[in-house]
């Protein structure tokens, strides 16, 4: 299944602006708060990899602002992931981890995938690999860094708000 998302992911939806950012070798991410970035907040769908792409993202409480994420395709759920962004050191980090449609991890127990934060702006937050834009108020993208041994390309997910 990984194998299938991973050709799907460079098969489709690609885009060629550069939207995503990291940070250079030594630099440490901004100071940040959850308020920074609230504007998150909300259940948001679009449609990628060839189905439905939600998103549902928490106000920020505790520390965190958290999320779930699903795609369906063809009437059935591709894969999940859970996550969130948390104030950690002055600064703000997105985690994620993966689980295919019955739940069974792709990482390992207490692995994480990381993206650290680059640069916050009023309507823009940009971690490494990983860029959020609030677009309007029902309108939101989210630009993801996808690697290969022999490439890079972005994956634009344009969501509009549920009501």
């Amino acid at each position: 299944m990984r194998t299938i998302l991973i050709i799907l992911l460079f098969q489709v939806g690609m885009i060629s602006a550069q939207e995503t950012l990291q940070l250079s070798e030594g630099q440490t991410s901004p100071n940040a708060t959850l308020e920074d970035v609230s504007w998150i907040s909300g259940h948001w769908q679009g449609e990628a990899f060839g189905g439905l792409a939600e998103e549902i993202w928490s106000e920020p409480m505790g520390g965190s602002m958290m999320f779930v994420f699903r795609l369906v395709a063809d009437n059935q759920v591709s894969f999940y992931e859970v996550g969130h962004i948390q104030e950690v050191d002055n600064s703000i980090i997105l985690q994620l981890k993966h689980f295919d449609k019955n739940l069974r991890g792709w990482e390992e127990k207490n692995e994480t995938v990381d993206f650290r934060l680059v640069k916050i702006e009023k309507n823009k937050a940009y971690f490494e690999g990983f860029t959020i834009e609030k677009v309007s108020e029902d309108q939101l993208n989210m630009w993801v860094l996808i690697e290969s041994k022999d490439s890079s390309e972005e994956v634009l997910f344009a969501y509009k708000r549920v009501k």
